[in-house]
């Protein structure tokens, strides 16, 4: 019998259900347990499986391009960043209400950081989520118009109930790009669904990038019926803070090459300080 179950389970494709068979079973037979109880262990291993090779996959589509996460964000060297704001962020109300969210700042303080994790938290979560660098969003759409299929790129990217794009900034954009990217923004907005941008230009600046004041008005409009705005400073986080051994030793050095320099024994000036 047991052979006929593994056969039957690897004809209806049920892993996870096959992975533990011979346990549960075994198990069974030593405590003699009651056939709803192992049929409701088997069955949550099963189920256990498919959400496991389900969230692989949406981490799979989503084409994130780092393994961070909101718990590596470096908050304590971002102090522009209002973590308790973030952490509200990825209970993910705002996708669930249709928000978007606009990260702005200079180049390095965190924006696309809080993107992936918010991303990776809503693939957790169950959703759909999609990693976009903004110059090779716009040439996918820009490529579209040459055989007509820019219809259905704009559908299947409103398949996914949250994409980022990442790192609107200066492009150079075609006249065709700016009119798919306001299409695109359009027809989220239309559906309720959630955007994620972050850029290092203000939103006056916006005016300059896509050189169309009313398509900007319109975008804009939309873009910020619905909308979190983060605004974020400070340092650039790829500069690694020098720790204080660092700076001890360096103290130390330039102590003794001044104190070499007058032909005295040197002092260590780092521990006196």
């Amino acid at each position: 019998m047991r052979e006929r179950l593994k056969a039957l389970i690897a004809q209806m494709r049920w892993s996870g259900m096959a992975a533990v068979l011979d346990e549960e079973l075994d198990l069974a037979e030593r405590q003699g347990t009651p056939v709803p109880e192992v049929l409701f262990r088997l069955l949550g291993a099963e189920d256990a499986a498919r959400r496991e090779k389900s969230l692989a996959y949406r981490l799979t589509q989503a084409h994130l391009p780092w393994p961070w996460t909101l718990q590596s964000f470096p908050f304590a060297r971002q102090p522009s960043v209002n973590k308790a704001q973030v952490l509200t962020l990825a209970g993910l109300e705002f996708l669930r209400r249709g928000e978007n969210v606009l990260l702005i700042g200079p180049p390095g303080t965190g924006k696309s950081g809080i993107a992936v994790g918010l991303l990776r938290e809503a693939c957790l979560n169950g959703y759909r989520a999609r990693f976009y660098n903004a110059q090779v969003l716009l040439d996918a759409l820009y490529a579209s118009l040459a055989d007509r299929s820019t219809t259905g790129l704009l559908n299947q990217l409103c398949r996914f109930p949250l994409i980022a794009i990442d790192e609107l900034g200066y492009l150079n954009l075609k006249p065709e790009q700016v009119n798919a990217f306001f299409r695109l923004m359009d027809q989220r907005y239309s559906l309720g669904l959630s955007t994620l941008i972050t850029t290092n230009l203000d939103l006056p600046d916006w005016y300059e990038l896509f050189q169309k004041k009313p398509l900007v008005d319109a975008l804009l409009d939309r873009l910020q019926h619905r909308c979190i705005i983060l605004r974020l400073s400070g340092p650039s986080l790829r500069s690694e803070p020098e720790s204080a051994a660092t700076i001890a030793t360096e103290a130390s050095t330039a102590a003794a090459k001044r104190s070499a320099s007058r032909n005295i024994a040197p002092t260590d000036e780092s521990s006196a300080s």
